[in-house]
């Protein structure tokens, strides 16, 4: 199942470069493509906000 970024994001950008499908793309707050991402975890792993969870 994808991760989702939740409200608490800030838009640090810390998340999308760990990303290593590029699955994250930047916007009012980023966002996760469920259909790239691979579950692998790494972009929750490193949020400051705890914004990202399994979806």
């Amino acid at each position: 199942m994808a991760y989702v970024i939740g409200e608490d994001c800030v838009a640090c950008g810390t998340c999308q470069s760990v990303c290593p499908t590029g699955a994250i793309s930047e916007g009012e707050i980023y966002v996760i493509d469920p259909d790239v991402c691979i579950s692998c975890g790494s972009c929750a792993e490193v949020c400051p906000n705890e914004a990202i969870t399994e979806g």
